[in-house]
């Protein structure tokens, strides 16, 4: 099932002893196109603070009552580390996190769900598993000098500029998300300002570099390519037909979001 981005904000997180607070960004990587991280507003309950929750925590949405469960109790996330969402999200950040829950981050090895590690079904909380784990993960972190710089809130890109490959074609309004996988499945480009009337997909296979500076999301087609695409009307579901469509159009062997 693919969801947009936008109607996931502002869905409440409910722990298993009460609610945590509500969805207010996602941050995803901008290499693999897969969100890492849901940032939770905790509202009154933990006064001016934000929590990260990684995907795969999440249950199944209630889309009636607007509400994701979660497997860990409010105090599990009461003394969560804390972490300043205003700023970018280092790698050494999330290595904390991800001891402090007890669970097997995603760039490293061992049992994947939903493109995440996992480290025992029980999620119960293990404060820092130990020095020597920490140690091994930041120097792999220190080997991969720019991972941090591609953590990316959907939020902050929503309103750049689509650069296709022979000039600017509209921006990005919305992200259609996978819940299983939790991948960037499309991108939904408001193109108002090139030609009216019209909103279309974009796939982050045919995407190139994001130019943060510049607020651009560069393509690797022209912008006839876009415009023939097939017109998104986000009334209407993005089911099969359609994406098998969209892959034939654009030459994709396979779905947009099997990216690694």
């Amino acid at each position: 099932m693919l969801c947009t981005a936008s109607t996931i904000k502002g869905y409440t997180i409910a722990a298993s002893d009460g609610p945590i607070g509500t969805v207010s960004d996602f941050l995803f990587d901008d290499k693999s196109w897969r969100v890492r991280w849901m940032v939770v507003d905790t509202g009154k309950w933990l006064t001016g603070r934000k929590v990260l929750l990684p995907p795969l925590v999440l249950g199944n949405p209630d889309s009636l009552a607007r509400e994701f469960s979660v497997r860990l109790t409010t105090r599990q996330v009461k003394d969560s580390p804390d972490v300043d969402t205003d700023r970018p999200v280092s790698r050494q950040m999330e290595t904390h996190i991800y001891d402090y829950y007890g669970w097997g981050p995603y760039w490293g090895d061992g049992m994947y769900m939903g493109g995440y590690g996992f480290v025992g079904a029980a999620m119960a909380p293990a404060p820092y598993l130990g020095s020597r784990r920490r140690e091994a993960e930041e120097i792999a972190a220190a080997q991969e000098i720019d991972a941090d710089l591609h953590l990316r809130s959907t939020e902050a890109v929503t309103g750049y500029h689509i650069h296709a490959s022979d000039g600017v074609i509209g921006h990005v309004e919305d992200f259609l998300l996978g819940d299983i996988d939790w991948s960037i499945r499309y991108l939904v480009v408001d193109t108002k300002n090139w030609w009216p009337g019209k909103h279309v997909l974009v796939s982050p296979r045919s995407a190139g570099d994001i130019d943060w500076r510049h607020r651009l999301v560069n393509l690797k087609v022209d912008r006839q390519k876009v415009k023939d695409s097939p017109a998104y009307d986000a009334s209407t579901a993005v089911d099969r037909a359609f994406e098998d469509g969209f892959r034939k159009y654009y030459g994709h062997d396979s779905q947009p979001g099997n990216q690694a």
